[in-house]
């Protein structure tokens, strides 16, 4: 029997639009997937079973959603959506540390968007939308050593390119 799409879609539309965001850097071009997403798991509904994770199920939409996005940025004019210092920066350190902060948020933003798509993926859902392993295999269609793997390079590229920045700077 399909889910009952009005509760997939509140259940899970506020955490896959951070991941798409997350993913995307463009709060348009998250929105645009998560719409895509859920018309898209709309669409294929008949097909699932009781069997099917439904929040597997919709990750990975959204993830081939975003991949989708990227490859189309790719072909046309490439650009970074920059984080808004007011959200980068903490309201209590003073103008210095939050230089520094933005600063930091930037590098690691730049860093975050070189990673392999597979392993970008792995790295936000892990760290931000605190998925298990288990969950991020379902997701990514691999197996759990494979998302521990990504998230495990993820970090590593992450660490290496942070290091390079400080000390080019």
């Amino acid at each position: 029997m399909p889910p009952d799409f009005d509760a997939l879609i509140t259940l899970y539309s506020g955490p896959l639009l951070a991941y798409l965001w997350r993913m995307l850097r463009d709060r348009a071009d998250a929105e645009d997937c998560l719409q895509d997403t859920f018309l898209r798991a709309f669409r294929a509904r008949g097909r699932l079973d009781g069997n099917t994770n439904p929040q597997a199920w919709l990750y990975r939409i959204a993830t081939n959603t975003a991949r989708t996005r990227l490859r189309q940025r790719a072909r046309g004019a490439a650009r970074t959506a920059e984080l808004d210092p007011e959200l980068a920066a903490s309201p209590a350190a003073g103008t210095a540390e939050q230089a520094a902060q933005r600063v930091l948020l930037a590098a690691a933003a730049r860093a975050t968007e070189a990673l392999p798509h597979q392993q970008r993926a792995a790295l936000i859902l892990r760290k931000y939308q605190e998925q298990s392993y288990a969950a991020i295999a379902a997701i990514l269609d691999c197996s759990e050593a494979a998302a521990r793997a990504n998230v495990y390079q993820a970090l590593k590229k992450l660490r290496a390119a942070l290091e390079t920045d400080e000390v080019a700077r």
